[in-house]
C-alpha cells in the first residue's frame, strides 16, 4: 500500500528566491542609475557603489556579533544600499552615506531580527534620520553636467516649479540621484512588473492619487507626479514585500494612502518633498490594513458568542 506524505504548506513551491528578486530589483534600478551618471557624472556611481558596498559590510558585521548565518547572499542589502543612495544628492559626503547605510542595515532590519522582520523600509528611515540630522548636505542639489571643480547647486524642482515636462520626464532637472529621470523609473517599474516582481497595484494607485489630489487641490498634475520622489517611490520602495500589505486591494490602500500623505505634505507642510515620510507612515498602519482586508480562509466559520460569552 502506497504511504501518503503529509505536511504543511505550500505544498507547490515557486522556483524564485529571495536573491532572484533582489537581482531583478537591481537590474530594474539600472536604468536610473545609468541616468543619474549620465546628468551628474561619475560619482553617482561611486556614491551607489558606496553605499551598495558599506550596506553589505554592515549586514556581515551583524551576521557575526549576532552569531547568525552569513546572509550577505540574499543581496537584500546591496538593494537597500542601492535604493537608499538613489534618495542622496550627488554631492553628499561619503561618511554621511556610511551613517545611512549603517542606519538602515543595523538598526531598521538587523536589530528588528533581519529580513522579513523590519517593521518599515530600511531605505526610507535612513533617508529621514539623514535628513533630520544633515539638513543642508541633504538638500544640496547639483544642475544636470555639473562642473565637480566648482559646484552650482540649486533647489529641488518640487521647490522652483521651472523645470519643463520633458526635463523632468528624461531627469534633466536637480535633485537626488533617483528622483530625476521618471523615464528611466517608469522604465525599471515596467520591467519589475513584466517579471512579476512587483504587481501595479500600489505604483498605480500611489501615482494615480498623487494626480487626483492635486488637480482637485488646483495644482498642475502632471508636474507633481513627474518632480520630486514619487516614482522611485511609487515602483521601488511603495512595493516592498515585508512592510506593505499583501493582498491586491490592501496594496491599493496603502498606496492611496501614500498619495495622500505626500500631497498634504507637499502643499500644506515645512518640506517640499513627502514621500518617504508617507511611506513609513503607511508602513506602520500595514498591519492593520492586512488585518482588515484579508480575506477568511474558505470554509472558515465566524465566531458566534452566546448570551453566556462562551463560544
Amino acid at each position: 500500500m502506497e504511504k501518503l506524505t503529509v505536511s504543511p504548506s505550500p505544498h507547490i513551491r515557486s522556483g524564485i528566491t529571495t536573491s532572484k528578486i533582489m537581482l531583478h530589483v537591481m537590474i530594474a534600478l539600472c536604468p536610473g542609475l545609468f541616468a543619474a551618471a549620465y546628468f551628474f557624472g561619475g560619482r553617482a556611481l561611486m556614491l551607489t557603489g558606496f553605499c551598495m558596498l558599506t550596506a553589505i559590510v554592515w549586514e556581515r558585521l551583524c551576521n557575526i556579533v549576532m552569531k547568525k548565518p552569513n546572509t550577505t547572499g540574499d543581496l537584500s542589502a546591496a538593494v537597500t544600499g542601492m535604493i537608499l543612495a538613489f534618495n542622496l544628492p550627488v554631492t553628499l559626503p561619503y561618511w554621511i552615506a556610511a551613517i545611512g547605510t549603517f542606519v538602515a542595515i543595523v538598526i531598521v532590519k538587523q536589530l528588528f531580527g533581519g529580513l522579513g522582520q523590519n517593521f518599515a523600509n530600511p531605505a526610507v528611515v535612513a533617508r529621514i534620520v539623514l535628513m533630520l540630522s544633515f539638513t543642508g548636505e541633504m538638500t544640496r542639489w547639483v544642475i544636470p553636467f555639473y562642473n565637480p571643480d566648482k559646484i552650482v547647486t540649486s533647489a529641488t524642482p518640487i521647490a522652483t516649479r521651472a523645470e519643463t515636462y520633458f526635463d523632468l520626464f528624461i531627469g534633466k532637472t536637480g535633485g537626488c540621484l533617483g528622483e530625476t529621470s521618471a523615464a528611466a523609473l517608469i522604465l525599471g517599474g515596467v520591467y519589475l512588473m513584466a517579471f512579476r516582481i512587483i504587481t501595479p497595484h500600489a505604483p498605480a494607485a500611489f501615482i494615480g492619487t498623487v494626480y487626483v489630489f492635486s488637480w482637485l487641490m488646483d495644482q498642475d498634475p502632471l508636474y507633481q507626479i513627474l518632480s520630486g520622489g514619487v516614482m522611485l517611490g511609487a515602483f521601488f520602495m511603495a512595493t516592498d514585500y515585508v512592510t506593505t500589505p499583501v493582498s491586491g486591494w490592501g496594496k491599493m490602500i496603502f498606496g492611496m494612502g501614500c498619495g495622500v500623505i505626500t500631497c498634504v505634505i507637499r502643499f500644506w507642510g515645512s518640506y517640499p518633498e513627502g514621500v518617504s515620510f508617507s511611506i513609513l507612515l503607511m508602513n506602520i498602519l500595514t498591519p492593520y490594513i492586512d488585518m482588515a482586508i484579508l480575506p477568511r480562509p474558505f470554509g472558515a466559520v465566524k465566531n458566534i458568542v452566546d448570551e453566556e460569552g462562551e463560544q
